[in-house]
């Protein structure tokens, strides 16, 4: 009689073979899943992209000396913190190349989530202590359906609102504070 020893994976192992429809992140040592985001949600992320990537990432209409990544799967710990906000930027003085795989391992200066009904309670209570432990100086959370933009800023290990936003028709808000962004483009008429 042989006994058949059960191979147990790792979540990051578990997070790999995730379908492509899928997102995966690991936070406290958990396998967080869930599916690609609806509209309103790619919208908004779409919007930021263009606005801060034109001005900060690619220097057209701002300063420019950042990197701006969608959906960068950041490594806080290697493959056993694993977090991927729907944007993130770093400060090119910090991060001078792009890294040649996909983990990003330099903690970013900003990060974005972009708020839906299945994953608002995550973003907030699971992954904004893990973006304030690990040291993220800023943190947006953005939600299309309300139409809101929650700024954040890291101060002595606390979040602290910089900004609320919502009806505005524009806003210069904190660390791309020298564009004024067009709030109305961030929100799908559903």
């Amino acid at each position: 009689m042989s006994a058949v020893i059960a191979e147990r994976k790792t979540p990051y192992e578990l997070l790999l073979e995730l379908p492509e429809h899928v997102v995966g992140e690991i936070i406290n040592g958990q396998l967080y899943t869930q599916p690609r985001p609806a509209a309103p949600h790619a919208l908004a992320c779409a919007s930021l992209e263009i606005d801060i990537g034109s001005a900060y990432h690619k220097g057209r209409g701002g300063p420019g000396g950042w990197w701006i990544i969608v959906e960068p799967e950041i490594h806080f710990v290697r493959d056993t913190e694993v977090l991927v906000p729907d944007l993130a930027g770093w400060r090119r003085e910090r991060l001078p190349c792009m890294m040649g795989d996909h983990r990003f391992e330099v903690v970013p200066d900003w990060v974005c989530e972009i708020l839906s009904p299945s994953t608002a309670r995550d973003d907030r209570v699971t992954k904004m202590p893990v973006y304030a432990r690990y040291g993220v100086p800023y943190l947006w959370l953005v939600d299309p359906l309300a139409r809101t933009l929650e700024a954040f800023a890291l101060e002595q290990g606390r979040w602290v609102v910089v900004g609320l936003y919502g009806d505005q028709a524009e806003a210069n808000i904190p660390p791309f504070q020298e564009i004024a962004l067009q709030l109305a483009d961030l929100w799908a008429e559903v």
